[in-house]
């Protein structure tokens, strides 16, 4: 008797850790996850995400992307959480126009499709200060991203804030809502070494304490191979089919929340190629080998408005994207993956239901097939990773033909729909002419306010964020020399020199009012 009520505990709180089902409306509704995939309103799903971020782009193009989006096979909409957009100054909060998340989160409801949300708050992103906001520094006693109280303390104030407004607006899918997964900090894995016992307290606090704002739907983080408890550790990268070394239990399912389509653009850089083959290559190749998800980082990259990008980041960002800066289709990579996704989508049952297996079929090329024992479910991928040559294969008795490089996706073990060398899609490309508006253009001028450091109190020009809050990248800095004339006489008029320590990317001067000289920082070579 006391063996079968011990077996009934263990049942009940099994079924309580795994589940965060709840009901609503009738129906329920939620988000779990087993060793294969992600669980929405009780069904295991094939997810297909891509990256684009609210305040890159206007709302008044929110829904056309979205839309594009979802034309391109895509499932789920991905994008981060900018701390320093939204509260500029401590306890000063915008959420309006660009900056309006729930009415972007509502809008990916709106179109049926799923949402991620990586709150970081540290979000990297090629983005100013990486998303944290200035006053985090004048702080007293802070250290960002350690288990430091001060950080901590308001980290968790605005994780818990945004939270709580998608809870009030029932955006979680606990809720009935789009949002699917929740991120909480931001590769930590590339700095925590640095922080030494530190890293590794703070970044079990930060999981727990995510998990402890009950959504009811998983949270992830992504490359950190410690994440806590039931939070879910993903990839990151270009080839996560052959880099991940897996998740750090055996009930969590694959994930990759970062397949770079590109690479961001830094001043003087040719543009970013990734080719539409080896973009899908890598994404068969991961869902051949249990991936349940992959998210395209970016989807749409946009634009980097203001002071918003990082330091030498250009206003365009990935703008080799399936989707452009502007929002128009690059081809063939938006219309190739979607073929992609649609052969995925063939292979749906198998994939999330059959057993998986590897056969050997020469030196170069394997077969990786699910099938289910007694039914026809069956889905096989046929992979070459020969580079340089084609081959023709035997599998279950057919001969298959494999240009270098490339998988081959069969449904039902037999048929190939798809193949990631072989692009059918329509290719464009994108000219720019001179516009016939140009001379009927209305210009403004913009005027910033250039903060100045007057007062002659050091010999070195102060910090810049210190004089500037972080509001321009500009700052005048005043200071008094007395050369005495008799001395350059005696030396033949030699002129002084003005030798400034800085290392501002560009420095202007001026002796008296009358302009003397400019000079600008230059990555070394």
């Amino acid at each position: 008797m006391a063996g079968k009520n011990h077996v009934f505990l263990i049942a009940t709180l099994l079924s309580l850790l795994v589940s965060s089902v709840v009901a609503h409306g009738g129906k329920q509704v939620g988000v779990t996850y087993d060793e294969r995939s992600l669980i929405i309103n009780g069904k295991r799903e094939l997810l297909f995400s891509g990256s684009i971020h609210y305040p890159r782009s206007t709302p008044d193009m929110w829904p056309e992307l979205i839309l594009k989006a979802k034309r391109g096979g895509l499932n789920v909409i991905q994008t981060y959480v900018f701390w320093n957009i939204h509260e500029p100054e401590q306890g000063k909060f915008n959420f309006e126009g660009p900056y309006d998340l729930v009415k972007f989160i509502k809008t990916i409801g709106e179109n049926g499709m799923f949402a991620t949300l990586r709150l970081g708050p540290f979000i990297q992103a090629e983005w100013n200060h990486g998303g944290l906001p200035y006053w985090l520094r004048e702080i007293p006693d802070i250290i960002f991203r350690s288990d430091n109280a001060p950080f901590k303390h308001h980290m968790e104030k605005f994780v818990t804030k945004i939270i709580d407004m998608m809870k009030e607006e029932k955006l979680f899918a606990s809720q009935g809502g789009p949002i699917i997964l929740s991120q909480i900090e931001n590769e930590y894995n590339t700095v925590q070494l640095a922080y030494k016992n530190l890293g590794v307290s703070y970044i079990q606090w930060a999981g727990n304490m995510a998990l402890g704002l009950n959504t009811g739907v998983p949270w992830v983080m992504c490359k950190q191979k410690d994440a806590p408890g039931s939070v879910i550790n993903t990839c990151n990268g270009r080839h996560c089919g052959d880099t991940f070394t897996g998740p750090n239990k055996p009930n969590k399912p694959s994930l990759w929340t970062e397949n770079w389509t590109a690479q961001f653009r830094v001043f003087g850089d040719p543009p970013s190629q990734r080719s539409a083959e080896d973009t899908a290559f890598s994404v068969a190749r991961w869902f051949s080998k249990n991936g349940s998800l992959v998210n395209y980082y970016m989807y749409h990259g946009g634009t980097n408005f203001d002071r918003t990008a990082a330091s030498f980041v250009t206003t365009r960002y990935y703008d080799e994207a399936p989707l452009d800066e502007y929002g128009l289709q690059r081809e063939p990579k938006w219309g190739h993956l979607k073929d992609l996704h649609r052969a995925l989508n063939l292979c749906k049952k198998a994939l999330l239901w059959g057993k998986p297996n590897v056969q050997k079929l020469s030196a170069d090329v394997e077969a990786r097939f699910y099938e289910q024992p007694g039914t026809k479910v069956c889905a096989a991928f046929l992979a070459s990773n020969n580079s340089k040559e084609a081959e023709t294969v035997k599998f279950r008795g057919q001969e298959y033909y494999l240009p270098a490089r490339s998988i081959s996706i069969l449904p039902d073990c037999k048929n190939v729909v798809y193949n990631t060398m072989t692009v059918v899609s329509q290719h464009n490309s994108r000219n720019f002419v001179k516009s016939r508006k140009k001379n009927k253009l209305e210009w403004n001028m913009y005027s910033e306010t250039i903060p100045a450091q007057l007062q002659v109190d050091s010999s070195l020009p102060k910090e810049l964020y210190n004089l500037t809050k972080d509001k321009t990248d500009y700052v005048w800095f005043t200071t008094t020399i007395n050369v005495d004339r008799r001395d350059m006489n005696e030396r033949k008029r030699i002129n002084p020199v003005l030798r400034v320590a800085s290392l501002g990317h560009a420095m202007v001067a001026f002796v008296n009012g009358e302009f003397i000289g400019n000079s600008s920082w230059t990555p070394s070579k």
